[in-house]
């Protein structure tokens, strides 16, 4: 009876008790609010830095770039299979790597899939891209699969090149950089806005920029006027003309500077008794429909005289075509001056080379971009060599372990008959045939039509073959001029494949 009361008032004293009107029930703790704004602006601005705006000083590319090509890269969308729609992708993308919204994926896939934003396009989309004056189709109506340049971008990733780290949910690894076979920040340029900074890129043509990035390789104390002998200035895929070479200087020297990109025209008649003016390059990312729009609301405030007519002649497999016809008595080279002046016929193009170079934000001038991906490569290749070097012995050992083995097949066969198990016939294997673990066990998992005499000589072969490779591997990474000459040749390789010539001229201011 005691014992009840006791468990009795036990159980009343551990009845929670609530709190009473009017009281809050937890703990309130005092929090300034300027210190928790600050560290949280904090935290999101790094987020915006490493994670979304800024491109990799070594692959040229954002975080979500890098994601759709090693994404597209692992669906096997190489450029010899069959294109797959561009949601398939993007679903892909954004489910395993890159949980930001599929618009954002969209965006960024379109933009590496167009020839009028890209030096070098990374994907080769099919159907409606869009163009520089309306936007592409939806991803349910586009068809996209890896360009033979991305192919370069992404080979060897699987082969210990290049770090990789967990996805969002830490469930996937991703490539922290593609290995890249070209400088391709240089090549395709980039833009993006951080938090306290941006970034703008112009794109360069690519063989220019290996033929610098070799010289540099070669002449690693050269100077910058060394490298605009190979580098003279940016070229837009939309081509152009370019003016104000102390501006390129500037950011070449820099990693800041800005000049102007102007029209490619023409000046000739229109009829028997008119001339005019055609244009048949407009300055990076400006539309005809912008222009010619431009154009007609200056005649009609009469700011620009002397123009009789707008004609846009555009389509997709002539380029751009606007022809401006001018009336009588009026001369083309003074109409053509007011273009330049008062419409985006000539456009300013700044250059702020900010890019990330080992996890940190940086401006770089171009000895600075391309000594960083030169850097990149080296290593590259060094860890490449090691990686196929270490692959070469492991087979080279498995290959020895069969040739001991073919020369007493019998012996080898019955001593697995008199095994009791795999584990006793591996370890008499081992000890009669002096056999390391893998050797042994590999000789066990082969099939017996493998143990043949035209076997054997496709071993002896294949063994000669192996120690070659191990024996030019070893001297490889032995050697650095040897791994420097590796990636300049290898860059060669890359001119002779996707080089195209300039589109953009340079002119004098």
């Amino acid at each position: 009876m005691a014992t009840s009361k006791k468990a009795a008032t036990s159980t009343k004293a551990k009845k929670p008790v609530g709190p009473k009107p009017g009281e809050y029930p937890g703990k309130i703790v005092d929090i300034d609010v300027s210190s928790e704004m600050s560290e949280s602006f904090l935290e999101y601005a790094y987020s915006v830095i490493y994670s979304r705006a800024l491109p990799d000083a070594r692959d040229g590319l954002k975080p979500v770039h890098r994601r759709i090509l090693h994404q597209m890269a692992d669906m096997g969308l190489r450029p010899e299979r069959g294109h797959v729609k561009s949601a398939r992708v993007v679903g892909e993308v954004m489910g395993k790597l890159h949980p930001h919204g599929d618009s954002a994926i969209y965006d960024a896939l379109v933009r590496m899939a167009q020839s009028f934003s890209m030096q070098v396009p990374l994907i080769d989309g099919h159907g409606n891209f869009g163009s520089l004056d309306s936007g592409p189709a939806a991803m349910r109506y586009t068809e996209a699969r890896l360009a033979q340049a991305a192919m370069a971008m992404v080979a060897e990733a699987d082969e210990d090149t290049v770090d990789f780290g967990p996805n969002y949910d830490g469930q996937l690894l991703e490539p922290l950089v593609l290995p890249a076979a070209y400088p391709n920040l240089l090549v395709n340029g980039g833009s993006g806005i951080a938090v306290g900074m941006a970034t703008n890129m112009a794109p360069h043509n690519l063989g220019e920029v290996i033929a610098a990035t070799k010289f540099l390789i070669d002449n690693p104390k050269a100077t910058l006027n060394q490298l605009m002998k190979h580098i003279p200035g940016p070229d837009f895929p939309t081509g152009g003309e370019l003016v104000g070479a102390e501006g390129v200087r500037d950011a070449y020297a820099t990693g800041k500077g800005s000049f102007k990109v102007r029209a490619s025209v023409e000046i000739n008649k229109v009829t028997s008794r008119k001339m005019g003016i055609t244009i048949k390059e407009l300055p990076f990312n400006i539309g005809p429909e912008k222009v010619v729009e431009r154009i007609a609301d200056l005649a009609k405030a009469k700011k620009i005289q002397g123009i009789s007519d707008i004609i846009d002649l555009t389509d997709g497999q002539t380029g751009t075509n606007v022809v401006i016809e001018l009336k009588n008595g009026f001369e083309p080279e003074d109409v053509l001056e007011k273009l330049f002046k008062l419409t985006p016929m000539e456009d300013a193009f700044a250059i702020n080379a900010v890019a990330l170079v080992k996890g940190k934000p940086q401006t770089l001038g171009l000895k600075e971009l391309l000594q960083v991906f030169i850097d990149h490569r080296i290593e590259v290749v060094r860890r490449r060599s090691e990686f196929r070097k270490a692959k070469a012995e492991d087979r080279l050992s498995l290959v020895d372990g069969l040739l001991k083995a073919i020369i007493d097949i019998d012996k080898v066969i019955k001593i697995i008959r008199g095994s009791d198990d795999a584990a006793a016939a591996k370890d008499k294997l081992i000890k009669d045939f002096k056999l390391n673990d893998e050797q042994a066990t590999y000789i066990l998992d082969m099939p017996l039509r493998r143990l043949t005499k035209m076997s054997k000589l496709e071993l002896e072969t294949e063994s000669k073959e192996l120690k070659a490779i191990i024996a030019a591997l070893t001297k490889l990474l032995k050697d650095e001029s040897a791994i420097r000459v590796q990636v300049s040749d290898e860059l060669t390789a890359a001119a002779k494949s996707f080089s195209v010539p300039r589109r953009t001229r340079i002119g004098a201011e």
